[in-house]
């Protein structure tokens, strides 16, 4: 019993100590500044407008398919953002399209898929759950399009204050926190890496000082702090459970359950995605553990596409916001669709190799 605590003790720090040397300088740190500029400088109200049932469908589905990327929010933090502009007279196929790509399409966990799993399966995460969002608020929406239609007739359109400085701006700001995210990560000569970002950094710096007031810079710092304990300390967690894991399941097992590019495989892991509460991150390097014992591209994918956006916490949460039935048809909309992407998915990537 000693040896084998000793084993899994050590299989989940080693983890921890991989991670840690390998993802967090180049890629999470800067991923957070990012979030946290979202978070503390960007005005929500302009976004969440578009929402409502007096906008276009192409703009208020487009704008709800990519608000996990420019409201940096987390499975939990989406859930009040959804009531909300529900309840305040968003149509239900474009709340819905936002209920599911904002924790789907998280900045910092499209990034660190790409990272620690390989840039294939990042792309296809991040296209995969723009269009799987799209595509579930579409069919909630012709599902229930009479109540829908009388939500309509009787809702004003959703608002909120636009933001103080120019785009272009806000433009600058982010794309020079986005280079230094790139730059962090790309495989170039060591020193020519910190020439990059010895000027990006001070481009970020003369941004701050010349148009950004001292109260906005604190706000931004502050933010990105709190984003850092909230979510990193978790990770770490999730990190040693994926080392843990290696030590503890088989290989045989995985290969058997989830190996593969069968439709039993991935529906088997879109609905383990759907039951299982993942913090945000924490998906991320468990499910790299499971590939490393012989998960499947397309289960792995499937997994990705369930896991984070569905949860049964987050979806008796939801459920008290459209009801038992809206909900039920989410919960089979999400884990079908997540199955039969990552049963797409497996099948390029097999021709692919």
């Amino acid at each position: 019993m000693g040896t084998w605590i000793g084993s899994i003790l050590v299989g989940g720090l080693a983890e921890v100590v991989e991670y840690l040397s390998a993802h967090v300088l180049t890629c999470l740190v800067p991923a957070f500044f990012i979030a946290g500029g979202i978070a503390a400088i960007v005005s929500t109200g302009p976004i969440l407008r578009y929402f409502g049932p007096l906008a276009a469908k192409h703009v208020a589905y487009g704008v709800a398919s990519v608000s996990g990327v420019i409201l940096a929010v987390c499975s939990c933090t989406v859930l009040p953002l959804f009531g909300g502009i529900y309840r305040k007279g968003a149509g239900l196929g474009p709340a819905v399209t936002f209920l599911y790509s904002g924790p789907a399409i998280n900045l910092l966990a499209i990034v660190l898929t790409a990272k620690a799993i390989g840039f294939e399966m990042g792309l296809a995460r991040a296209v995969g759950a723009i269009l799987f969002s799209i595509v579930i608020g579409l069919i909630m929406a012709f599902l229930y399009r009479s109540e829908e239609k009388a939500r309509a007739e009787n809702a004003a359109a959703f608002g909120g204050e636009e933001g103080a400085k120019s785009q272009w701006l806000y433009l600058a700001f982010f794309s020079t926190l986005v280079a230094i995210l790139l730059v962090g990560t790309a495989a170039i000569p060591f020193w020519s890496k910190i020439a990059l970002l010895v000027a990006l950094i001070n481009t970020v710096v003369v941004i701050c000082s010349r148009w950004f007031s001292a109260e906005e810079v604190l706000a931004w710092l502050s933010e990105t702090w709190r984003l850092a304990k909230l979510i990193f300390p978790v990770l770490l967690v999730g990190v040693f459970i994926a080392g843990a894991i290696k030590v503890i399941l088989p290989p045989e097992w995985i290969t058997r359950l989830v190996g593969g590019n069968s439709l039993q495989a991935n529906f088997l892991a879109a609905v383990a995605g759907a039951l299982m509460y993942f913090s945000t991150l924490t998906e991320v390097p468990i499910i790299k553990a499971l590939m490393d014992l012989g998960m499947g591209q397309g289960p792995a994918l499937a997994l990705l596409l369930a896991g984070p956006a569905v949860s049964i916490p987050n979806m008796l949460v939801v459920r008290k916001i459209m009801g038992t039935e809206k909900t039920l048809v989410y919960l089979f909309l999400v884990t079908t669709l997540a199955a039969a992407t990552g049963m797409m998915f497996g099948s390029i990537s097999a021709n692919w190799s």
